[in-house]
């Protein structure tokens, strides 16, 4: 825990004494750094600010703004401070202590990449800083530490993936094996619908023969029935009336008859005139 505490420990703050101040930016961070002691964090924002606006040259204000951010968690922001700070530094005990607090505000964001390039740099400005050459070595052990993590991860999200493929592809197959068992259970019954229907057709059609052959049987029995009545009734010989003959003529003998009756009852409505006179 010691460690852990040690590496993320900034350079702190750069101080005047009260006895040095000359310039106003000077006054400034010196207020501001009362105000951060006392941990009035937007009263020291706005003292550096003020600064850095009186003097933005001036390396000190940046830096402190940097370490302001960075004890309220603000790391974006503080980085950008320290990378202004390193920049308008003059020596290389200001640009040593900038690169350091990058350093430190890289490993917070676990970015481990940047936080060994930034100790290097660190370095480079003091190489006899043993706080920086410590952080460097922890940098590349949690990076060498994430690597393995990272590489277990993808080796995981690919067995992962390959189980899902595999899951995918098996669900694919059965459910185009339901298909093929589904289709073949439908051409099985569009079959039995088919034959279904021809036995029905075929039904219909020897009924509809059965039918009309009962039809045919029919007219040609009432043929035979016709045919034997013509031959049973009797033929008149040659020179003799047939029945038909014979009935008319009796019909045309009985009218003929009865005409001449009405005309006598006629007549004898009428009376005959009788005569006077005696005949001699």
């Amino acid at each position: 825990m010691k460690n852990l505490l040690y590496i993320f420990a900034l350079i702190g703050c750069l101080a005047f004494s009260q006895e040095r101040l000359k310039s106003q930016d000077e006054k400034y961070i010196y207020q501001g750094n009362r105000e951060l002691q006392e941990n009035n964090f937007v009263n020291a924002e706005a003292e550096y600010r003020n600064a850095i606006s009186e003097n933005p040259t001036n390396s000190v204000s940046k830096y402190n703004l940097g370490n302001a951010y960075f004890k309220n968690k603000k790391t974006n922001e503080a980085l950008v401070r320290y990378e202004q700070a390193q920049q308008v530094a003059e020596t290389k005990s200001g640009k040593h202590k900038a690169f350091h607090n990058m350093g430190n505000s890289f490993m917070q964001q676990k970015k481990y990449d940047n936080a060994i390039e930034a100790y290097k740099n660190a370095l480079r400005n003091n190489p006899k800083d043993n706080e920086s050459r410590y952080n460097l070595a922890f940098a590349k052990k949690k990076k060498e530490e994430k690597d393995k993590e990272d590489e277990k991860n993808k080796d995981k999200n690919k067995d992962k993936k390959d189980n899902k493929e595999k899951k995918n592809n098996k669900d694919k197959n059965d459910k185009d094996s339901d298909k093929k068992d589904d289709k073949g259970k439908e051409d099985e019954k569009k079959d039995k619908d088919d034959k279904g229907d021809k036995d029905k057709k075929d039904k219909k059609e020897d009924d509809k023969g059965k039918g009309e052959e009962k039809k045919d049987k029919q007219n040609d029995k009432k043929q035979d029935q016709s045919d034997t009545k013509k031959q049973e009734k009797p033929q008149p010989k040659k020179g003799q009336l047939s029945p038909q003959q014979v009935q008319s003529l009796l019909e045309a003998m009985n009218n003929q008859e009865k005409k001449l009756q009405e005309k006598m009852n006629a007549n004898k409505q009428k009376g005959v005139p009788i005569k006077n006179e005696k005949d001699w």
